[in-house]
């Protein structure tokens, strides 16, 4: 049997949906949550929240999905042989059903019979406790009886083993939920050890995680104390690219098939060889930051300066740069590694998008940056380093703050890195401040039709959601929006593929509506009796305790903080141009 990771979608869909687990797959959800708090998706339980606090999900209290994840937080990690920002993540839920003997004897099995991991290569932690929480014995005692021995069960505390959004119990806010959790560790043997005080949580490659299992039980309360929920949940997580290292039983997710056909390319292109330290450092960055740039752009995003689009754009200059180091023509490498990237994941991604449509995205921004990276470059390495001296490159030269010090400090050019970060801070806030005053002042000067357009287009959006609906099904559910004065964007996850004939029904919907002339009105009502009042709510939002209600006519009646017309008859007929899939169960439409 050949082990892909296509097997391991396989299996663990396979495994999840069959008895006596009985779990119901939900859609993945775009990289870019409706999520104000975060510019990524980096977990799959994102969308959860609501329901892991109590509320009842319409597909049931046993749940899995595979979520295409990212975390700009570990850019400045990739480089090592275990960090990526792009990466795919399996989870199951138990909303208030089964609990932790269950979830540990499913995940158990699921790595060593179904995957067929050796079991003394696996070794677990369990939280430890403290004088707040205690210890989980129940946990502890689950892995002793599927035979995991007293020495491989390692105890830490809430830095390692607890889990919330914010972090440790004492970083969450209230209203927060969290709770303890159980790792497993892939033990690729003391060949990689650091020392005869080796732990799982040391980070010397010897040990992988490759799965947890959070128990949700606590609510921070506005006192600052950790309650307990009415409703106990599971969440589990686990990294699809680990799983596949361990698999191969290499502690290298870059000696992977879904990282080596890239590295194998830059091997060929450059002359040297990914074993080398220094080569093999800059190779790793490359392929993970071009591949998370390839399947940001399939979703829309560009590189831009500022939110996604800025994290787009240090993917792919920090590429350029490290190209550069090993000595490869950034233009003429870049369309093979997109070309390369598709042909990883063509069975399982990418379906609606052309390969030349992403890899000019990205060719255009390697073009871009490399005009001007020769003399930035100059002027970094002969003028006295400041932030505010720092942040004009960025702005004049289109050299990002973190290549810039990563330069800096490959150079050893002598810097304050504390103060020259705090300069660039004040730099940024200082330019931020000039460019909302010169905004104000376009708008007096004639923006008001563009925010006249904006605005029809966001009562539209209302609209082609209950459209989707009545067409789709009621459980058809908004995704994501994006509206500019030219067009409309919205995201939907469906049961049903939509046809032709279906997004045509729609467009009539919509224009029918709008033809009817029906009113737009509001009014503001605690959460709950809006919620009563049938309502929709987008469930990924957290909502105040008092909320707006905009309802058209009798049709559309929907949770939203405005503004919108005040009748359809003010909206134009929209047009539907394109329609597409960028996700399982996921669809974006474009209208104008």
């Amino acid at each position: 049997m050949s082990i892909t990771h296509q097997f391991i979608r396989e299996t663990f869909s396979h495994f999840w949906e069959s008895s006596p687990r009985n779990h119901v797959p939900i859609p993945p959800i775009p990289l870019i949550p409706d999520d104000q708090t975060t510019l990524f998706t980096s977990a799959g339980m994102q969308p959860l929240i609501p329901y892991l606090m109590g509320k009842p999900h319409p597909l049931g209290k046993r749940l899995y999905n595979i979520q295409p994840c990212f975390r700009s937080q570990d850019i400045e990690e990739v480089g090592d042989t275990q960090h990526t920002t792009f990466f795919e993540m399996l989870g199951n839920w138990s909303l208030g059903d089964y609990y932790k003997k269950e979830q540990l004897e499913w995940v158990y099995g699921f790595f060593t019979k179904e995957l067929g991991l050796p079991k003394d290569k696996l070794c677990v932690s369990v939280f430890e406790g403290n004088k707040n929480i205690p210890k989980d014995v129940e946990s502890s005692s689950v892995w002793k009886k599927l035979g995991i021995p007293e020495n491989k069960i390692h105890y830490y505390g809430v830095g390692q083993n607890w889990w919330s959004r914010s972090g440790t119990p004492d970083q969450m806010p209230a209203g927060e939920i969290g709770g303890p959790d159980t790792e497993i560790f892939y033990d690729f043997g003391e060949s990689y050890s650091c020392g005869k005080n080796c732990h799982p949580n040391c980070q010397c490659g010897r040990f992988l995680e490759i799965g947890n299992s959070v128990f949700i039980e606590y609510r921070k309360s506005e006192n600052g104390g950790l309650v307990r929920l009415s409703q106990k949940s599971i969440d589990f997580g686990a990294g699809l690219e680990r799983i596949l290292a361990a698999l191969t039983d290499t502690p290298d997710v870059f000696a992977t098939e879904l990282f080596l056909p890239i590295v194998r390319h830059l091997e060929r292109h450059s002359g040297k060889k990914y074993k080398d330290p220094e080569s093999g450092r800059a190779m790793r960055i490359i392929a993970d930051h071009i591949k998370g740039a390839v399947f940001m752009a399939s979703q829309g995003i560009g590189p831009k300066n500022k939110q996604q689009g800025y994290v787009m754009r240090r993917l792919i200059r920090r590429s350029v740069v490290k190209l550069m180091e090993l000595n490869i023509p950034p233009e003429k490498i870049v369309s093979i590694l997109c070309q390369e990237i598709f042909n990883i994941y063509k069975s399982v991604y990418f379906q609606n998008h052309r390969p030349l449509d992403i890899d000019l995205i990205i060719r255009n921004e390697v073009k871009a940056f490399l005009k001007t990276l020769n003399e930035s470059t100059k002027l970094l390495q002969k003028e006295t380093i400041t932030g505010e001296f720092l942040f004009n490159l960025q702005q004049t030269y289109g050299l990002p703050y973190e290549i810039a010090v990563e330069q800096l400090e490959k150079w050893r050019k002598p810097f304050d890195k504390t103060k020259t970060l705090e300069e660039y801070k004040d730099a940024y806030r200082k330019h931020q401040e000039k460019s909302r005053s010169s905004s104000a002042r376009m708008f007096k000067g004639g923006l008001a039709d563009q925010q006249e357009q904006t605005l029809k287009y966001h009562t539209t959006t209302h609209l082609l959601h209950q459209a989707l609906m009545d067409t789709l099904g009621k459980e058809t559910k908004q995704e994501g929006s994006n509206i500019t004065v030219e067009r409309l964007r919205f995201d939907f996850s469906a049961l049903k593929k939509p046809s032709p004939q279906d997004i045509a029904r729609v467009e009539t919907t919509v224009n029918e509506k709008i033809q009817d002339e029906l009113p737009v009105s509001y009014e503001d009502l605690p959460l709950s009796e809006a919620l009563k009042s049938g309502a929709r709510a987008h469930f990924k939002q957290k909502y105040p305790e008092v909320v707006r209600v905009y309802a058209i006519g009798d049709y559309s009646k929907e949770l939203c903080g405005g503004p919108h017309v005040k009748n359809t008859k003010q909206l134009r007929p929209i047009s539907i141009y394109k329609w597409e899939k960028i996700a399982a169960n996921t669809y974006r439409i474009y209208a104008k």
